[in-house]
């Protein structure tokens, strides 16, 4: 054999070796580009990683709920009398480990070069959980179950949306997050009921057989799945590329991509930074969000604090926090109530979530395009002012026959045309605000920026919320009755529709421009 042919052998073998390596992630050379690299770094594949990810996380949890009472008496001899507190508490368990768990993700998050490894330790974490839910006997093994699950819950959403953010940007984030949820919907709907009918005809295997099916598509997604600045580095050989472009401007998406479609919008009724006939504009703004030098050691050390000075920021936070706290009263409310009025068993309560669903499943995408189109302030007053009158209205089903059923039913798809508004403007906004604290002082926030930390405690409010909203919903309910909770829902929903008017997308126009008293003198002619 030519000497040649010889030496082209090892050297073949060790492109291939590269290659293979390449595209499993498992190496930092990038002069050897991975496997379907332009696919596993467009724009709708990792959204599609991302919102799979969010279902799997949902769908694992709600599918459990139904068969955990049965898991308590017939595997750990709880007595019946004492399930429901064990329940609780498992629950407590898992909010608590996602709550304590989302600020420590994002900051672990923007400490690597990529998303991609906490994104698959979040998955993992939820792989190990599932499988000590399927074999546990023990309240202790339980309750080690929910943990790591609520620590997945955690990495997830706060990688899954700071991924989010990162791959197409501000500018699209409404109709992005609006489109996700509204998948995501159909799992947190679907999973109970079927959870229950499984366990019904096939008892725990399979229960936990789909549970498995779907963490397996989860797993080779995520696997798969390639950033936008880390496909940049292939394409410039350079492992530094793509970290500042991606994050600041998002320039690292690729030209070709069809999935990416900027826009520059005027958002939440602000100007842009920039406008041609005045350019002092942009130089102002930027003033107005750079940071003080020497600031203090624990916020060099967690960088998103320096943006807590933003009101903007905070209400969005709020905002967050009431969302959640909304949602989970219907979780808490809607079974006991419906059982009350009209004798309604576990499986026929569970279908009245259907039209509360249905409107965030069809309305998802409408309004988070409506967001980016017209801001998040409208949004957010409009959903939050809707959700008013509908709250109110919840006390007028009472005992009764089928016309009472439609009525309680057409309320709560009311209140899901509400739930779709409102969904998307805490996000955006947050995302928004911390992006202009980014582009003011890059260097404070490094080449990752703080989008992941932002996300942590987006995702620990939210989690917050779930936990707070079940324990305040089902304790006004035995003290003042569901008609009078639900009137004290309305009036936090009224509360919050103001604040957003006030701050979220920054301060109102007739406020910014004249002041209020001079809008009103100028408008009264005086």
């Amino acid at each position: 054999m030519p000497q040649s042919h010889l030496e082209d052998g090892p050297r073949h073998t060790g492109i291939s070796f590269k290659k293979v390596t390449s595209t499993l992630q498992l190496s930092h050379d990038y002069s050897v580009k991975p496997a379907g690299l332009r696919w596993r770094s467009n724009t709708f594949f990792i959204i599609s990683t991302v919102a799979v990810g969010l279902f799997t996380d949902l769908f694992l949890f709600g599918l459990v709920v139904p068969v955990l009472p049965y898991m308590l008496e017939q595997r750990v001899g709880i007595s019946e009398d004492q399930v429901q507190g064990h329940v609780s508490a498992l629950l407590a368990a898992y909010a608590g480990a996602s709550v304590l768990g989302s600020p420590l993700a994002g900051v672990l998050a923007d400490k690597v070069s990529t998303r991609q490894a906490p994104f698959l330790g979040g998955l993992f974490s939820l792989l190990l959980a599932t499988i000590l839910l399927f074999l546990g006997r023990s309240i202790a093994v339980l309750t080690v179950a929910r943990v790591f699950q609520g620590i997945s819950a955690a990495m997830v959403w706060t990688i899954g949306l700071a991924l989010c953010l990162e791959t197409v940007g501000p500018e699209n984030l409404g109709k992005t997050i609006g489109s996700i949820f509204s998948f995501i919907s159909v799992g947190n709907l679907a999973a109970p009921v079927l959870g229950g009918v499984l366990y019904d005809k096939t008892g725990y295997p399979g229960v936990f057989g789909i549970g498995f099916a779907v963490l397996a598509i989860d797993f080779i997604m995520r696997l798969l799945v390639i950033e936008k600045k880390v496909a940049l580095r292939y394409e410039k050989n350079d492992p530094h590329q793509g970290d500042l472009q991606q994050t600041t401007s998002h320039n690292a998406h690729d030209d070709s991509d069809p999935e990416w479609h900027p826009q520059h919008d005027d958002q939440n009724g602000e100007a842009p930074p920039y406008e041609e006939n005045d350019p002092l504009l942009g130089k102002k703004k930027e003033e107005e969000y750079k940071l003080p030098e020497n600031l203090p050691s624990v916020v060099q050390k967690v960088p998103l604090l320096a943006t807590f000075r933003s009101p903007s920021l905070l209400c969005a936070f709020l905002v967050a926090f009431i969302q959640a706290t909304t949602l989970s009263t219907f979780d808490a409310t809607v079974p006991t109530h419906a059982k009350a009025l009209f004798g309604f068993s576990s499986l026929e309560a569970g279908l009245l979530f259907i039209p509360l669903g249905i409107f965030d499943l069809v309305l998802g995408p409408v309004a988070g395009w409506a967001v980016d189109r017209y801001g998040v302030k409208p949004a957010a007053v409009f959903g939050y002012g809707f959700l008013v009158p509908v709250f109110g209205l919840l006390r007028l089903p009472e005992k009764g026959d089928q016309d009472q059923v439609i009525l309680y039913a057409g309320l709560l798809a009311l209140c899901g045309v509400g739930m779709a508004v409102i969904g998307a403007p805490s996000i955006v906004e947050s995302g928004a605000v911390v992006q202009k604290y980014y582009q003011a002082n890059p260097d404070f926030f490094g080449a990752e920026g703080p989008y992941a930390q932002l996300y942590g405690i987006n995702s620990m409010v939210f989690s917050a919320g779930l936990t707070v909203g079940p324990i305040v919903a089902g304790g006004l309910t035995e003290k003042i009755g569901y008609g009078d909770m639900n009137a004290v829902i309305a009036g936090i929903c009224a509360l919050t529709a103001i604040l957003c008017w006030l701050y979220l997308g920054g301060k109102p126009q007739m406020l910014r421009k004249r002041g209020f008293g001079g809008r009103i003198r100028h408008t009264l002619g005086i």
